[in-house]
């Protein structure tokens, strides 16, 4: 089991404590925070990104490929009357030099994704409540 600590430095701010690393997060102003960090949301889907991001730098460095002219781009779509993202489509863009013979090959790749893969087969959620002080 792995903990993560989550804190309440003030205003809407909450932060997280996961292995060596603290991720803080705020909401917008609209939303009555400070905007001085990403929504939790934010972090949500910039974890999507960036573990799609990774398995491209991955699969592109293990064959020896340069990646200062690689790039991933998310695109979320929401449906009007659920304001819910119902699908998130990706752009990779590969470096000129990369063959046609691996296009299939990256797609299997980058949709093993471990966020994605948490995402289609989520966990369960259980919460249990301590009241401090209470026995």
């Amino acid at each position: 089991m792995e903990d993560i600590k989550v804190t309440f430095p003030g205003g809407k701010r909450v932060d997280a404590e996961y292995k060596s690393f603290l991720m803080k997060t705020d909401q917008p102003v609209y939303a009555g925070g400070e905007g001085t960090a990403p929504a939790p949301f934010d972090l949500f889907l910039g974890s999507i990104a960036t573990c799609v991001g990774f398995y491209v730098l991955a699969f592109c460095q293990n064959r020896g490929y340069r990646m200062d002219q690689a790039s991933v781009a998310m695109r979320m779509f929401k449906k009007e009357e659920k304001k819910k993202i119902d699908k998130i489509s990706f752009e990779i863009q590969l470096p000129p030099e990369f063959p046609d013979k691996y296009i299939k090959a990256i797609i299997k790749s980058v949709d093993s994704c471990a966020v994605k893969a948490h995402m289609v087969n989520a966990p369960a959620f259980e919460y249990v409540v301590k009241i401090e002080g209470a026995d």
